[in-house]
């Protein structure tokens, strides 16, 4: 079982199986951060010593570092790095502060998620239809910062329902 695996109920307990997932998928896309770091480096002598290929070395950085932050708010969320409005909260028990984390994740995280999910998927399935490019260049790839949206709100969405159903109280330090 990983380091952030909430659950405790067995390999065959399917919302233990999403928290691993999850787990994994941000641990993945942590690594994502050094191309995109690479790519922003290199525009700079890309554009002034070959005088090609920045505006392909921007375009690509812009759909990593897309993918990056879609999985990355989950990262904050899981870590409760996030910033957080607490002040009067950090005073209340650990039960009552695990409560209203499940409360708000059931009413405001879900809900808003599927919203948004629900607004978003007829503009980013036409942009996959059409295999959107950018505006500027016309490289190829815009249509996956539109996917990137769906991953960031699914992985929300996936996170909020994790901890509704969290097996134990993590409501953050």
């Amino acid at each position: 079982m990983t380091e952030n695996s909430r659950f405790s109920r067995g390999n065959h307990d399917p919302l233990g199986t999403l928290d691993r997932a999850l787990s994994l998928l941000v641990a993945a896309a942590s690594v994502l951060v050094l191309p995109v770091s690479l790519l922003l480096f290199l525009q700079w002598p890309l554009r002034e010593w070959l005088q090609a290929y920045s505006r392909e070395a921007n375009d690509l950085a812009q759909v990593l570092f897309a993918l990056y932050v879609s999985v990355a708010i989950t990262a904050a969320t899981r870590s409760h790095a996030h910033l957080a409005a607490d002040a009067f909260a950090r005073r209340y028990h650990g039960a009552l502060r695990s409560s209203l984390a499940r409360l708000s994740a059931l009413f405001v995280l879900v809900p808003w998620s599927m919203f948004v999910i629900y607004a978003a998927w007829p503009n980013v399935a036409q942009s996959v239809r059409q295999l959107e490019g950018f505006p500027e260049t016309f490289n190829p790839g815009y249509y996956i910062l539109k996917l990137a949206l769906l991953l960031l709100v699914l992985l929300t969405l996936l996170q909020g329902v994790v901890d509704v159903f969290c097996a134990r109280g993590e409501a953050g330090p």
